[in-house]
C-alpha cells in the first residue's frame, strides 16, 4: 500500500467518526504511532480508538483538534 493510500484511510477513518459526532478526547503518542480516543455524548453513546501510523494522519487530527479549540463555544456546540 502507498503512503498516500495508508493516509487517505486513515484521514477518511478519522472525518467518518467527527461526521458521526463523536470529538476527540485523548491522544497517546509513542513510537508505533498515535491512539486517538474519540467519545460520543448525548442519547447515543460511544466510544472508538484509532491507531493512526502514518505521520500525515497524525498532522489531520491535530489540525482538527486545533481548528475545533479555535471555534467559538456556540459554533461548536452547533456544528456537533
Amino acid at each position: 500500500m502507498s503512503a498516500y493510500t495508508e493516509f487517505d484511510q486513515e484521514r477518511q477513518e478519522i472525518d467518518e467518526l467527527l461526521e458521526q459526532g463523536y470529538r476527540i478526547a485523548n491522544i497517546e503518542e509513542d513510537l508505533d504511532g498515535a491512539r486517538v480516543k474519540f467519545i460520543r455524548s448525548g442519547p447515543v453513546a460511544g466510544e472508538q480508538v484509532l491507531q493512526l501510523l502514518t505521520a500525515d494522519a497524525r498532522k489531520h487530527v491535530t489540525t482538527v483538534l486545533l481548528g475545533v479549540n479555535r471555534m467559538p463555544a456556540q459554533a461548536v456546540e452547533s456544528s456537533m
